[in-house]
């Protein structure tokens, strides 16, 4: 008797589950496009993993080469090259999320000042264009724009006395560059949720706070950063989640033999291991090995912040 009202139950509530989605089918037809993307571009990839534990023929396939256990793994962690470009992945991600992460914040908070509607709009728009362009033409115009003959930074320099610098063949200035060229591309796209954090604010905190007397950075600080704070915190997570991982784009079409020391990552290493020198599964360790680090990172991140401030992900 209890397994047929249980049964019953389960009916009931799958007919009311197809009433919801027949209710709101024109949403989910527009959400379709977006799942079989996934599906096809994110999930059936996942599949390939499985290289890391074989010696990957050619001509065998994927299911006809023999599985070799954890060998990759074991030559990576024994390579000194490997650690070179893991290092290089962390130094970099780590001076983007110091000085990266907080610019689009900043940005967001001086735009909101902004009081002229119009001219906050172009700055909006232009501050956002970098996004569009890929790294492949932003690479030419950066390699012209630091030339140390042509460059204007380095005419400048030159005419105030300086010795020109050739700021993508110098170690010492690559991941400067790095961090910077990546701040001026994310920079407008990356407020974006700031600002529709900050819009949602109530707008009759402001005016309590102004009757109370409260000056313009009194109000940023006392309203709108605290109000910002969950986004800042989820986006904070996503962040750290991302320490060990890097722009192929960006570094692919800037860097060059003479910065390897200080520029080559772990994607531009799996890059010339896979495809330079067809190593597919050792590549494909290297790869899923980053990809474990980076969800332990996330996970990590995400409890802590639960346990301070009680806002997370998850």
């Amino acid at each position: 008797m209890k397994t047929k009202t249980n049964s019953s139950v389960a009916e009931n509530r799958f007919i009311r589950t197809l009433y919801q989605y027949w209710k709101y089918r024109y949403l989910v037809i527009l959400f379709l496009p977006g799942i079989i993307y996934f599906i096809i571009f994110k999930y059936l990839p996942i599949y390939g993993l499985v290289l890391a534990f074989k010696d990957y023929r050619f001509l065998d396939g994927i299911m006809g080469s023999p599985w070799v256990g954890l060998k990759h793994f074991r030559e990576m962690f024994a390579l000194q090259s490997f650690w070179e470009v893991f290092r290089n992945t962390v130094i970099i991600s780590f001076y983007n999320l110091i000085f990266g992460f907080p610019a689009p914040i900043i940005f967001a908070l001086l735009l909101n000042e902004i009081g002229n509607t119009h001219y906050k709009k172009i700055v909006q728009t232009i501050s956002y264009l970098p996004h569009f362009v890929s790294w492949v033409i932003l690479g030419g115009l950066f390699m012209q724009f630091l030339s140390p003959s042509i460059g204007p930074i380095n005419i400048l320099i030159k005419s105030l006395g300086g010795t020109p610098i050739y700021f993508l063949a110098d170690p010492k200035w690559f991941r400067a560059v790095l961090v910077v060229t990546e701040m001026w591309k994310s920079l407008g796209w990356g407020s974006i949720v700031y600002l529709a954090a900050i819009s949602g604010i109530d707008p009759s905190l402001y005016e309590s706070a102004s009757i109370d007397g409260a000056g313009r950075w009194q109000k940023v600080i006392h309203i709108t950063l605290p109000s910002m704070t969950p986004v800042i915190t989820i986006m904070l997570i996503l962040n750290v989640g991302k320490l060990v991982n890097d722009n192929f784009d960006q570094i692919f079409n800037l860097y060059n033999p003479a910065v390897y020391k200080v520029a080559d990552v772990i994607s531009t290493y799996t890059y010339r291991m896979g495809l330079e020198n067809m190593r597919y599964s050792f590549s494909t360790a290297v790869g899923l090995f980053r990809n474990v680090i980076s969800f332990t990172l996330l996970v990590i991140a995400n409890q802590i912040s639960k346990r301070i401030n009680d806002y997370g992900i998850w």
